[in-house]
């Protein structure tokens, strides 16, 4: 019986490591578009200003997918 209850927490547990995978995919999607912002600022400057609100959008958007997998993951975790 003992075997079967360590079994399902490890299972949690890996679960909850692989979900972590979002956290590191949203890091890298935030890279993305601030580094697209910062390439399209240095090509037209006068324009810069105009596209700020959008770049925190998309900015939000990506950290928003890195909450959820947190969310997972303790879920995951401790939810067992």
């Amino acid at each position: 019986m003992a075997i079967e209850g360590d079994l399902v927490q490890m299972g949690a547990y890996v679960g909850a490591g692989l979900a972590c995978t979002g956290m590191g995919g949203a890091a890298v999607g935030v890279g993305h578009v601030v580094g697209n912002y910062l390439s399209g600022a240095l090509r037209n400057p006068a324009a810069a200003a105009g596209q700020t609100a959008t770049m925190f959008i998309g900015i939000a958007f990506a950290e928003a997918l890195g909450i959820f997998s947190f969310l997972v993951a303790l879920l995951l975790m401790f939810a067992v």
